[in-house]
């Protein structure tokens, strides 16, 4: 079994920063793309940033310039630094990894439970 475990949520004052974590762990045989989602109330769930094992990024436009997306292959981890943070940032952050597992090589993608980011101003 596999699972995505997200942390670093909380509490940030407008202008502050965050950084998130989020780790697979289980029987994986290898992780292609890592990334982070966000969902406001109301609103789609939309693109925050995207890493694959090239070392490959892209961001979403709402956030471009203040994230910075960075991956341990080692240990099947992403990090999401989140800087400049606005009150439009304030949403629930999900990871999501694309990846083979040993008893299921087909790749398939797995969500985390989300941790929820709060801005204030």
């Amino acid at each position: 079994q596999v699972q995505l475990v997200e942390s670093g949520g909380g509490l940030v004052q407008s202008g502050g920063s965050l950084r998130l974590s989020c780790v697979a762990s289980g029987e994986i045989l290898s992780v292609s793309v890592m990334d982070w989602y966000r969902q406001a109330p109301g609103k789609q769930r939309e693109l925050v940033a995207s890493m694959n094992d090239l070392g490959n990024i892209n961001y979403g436009e709402s956030v471009k310039g203040r994230v910075s997306i960075s991956r341990d292959y080692a240990k099947n981890a992403a990090y999401l630094q989140m800087n400049s943070q606005r009150s439009q940032d304030t949403a629930v952050y999900y990871c999501r990894a694309t990846l083979k597992a040993l008893t299921n090589q087909r790749a398939q993608s797995i969500w985390g439970q989300g941790t929820q980011v709060t801005v204030s101003s």
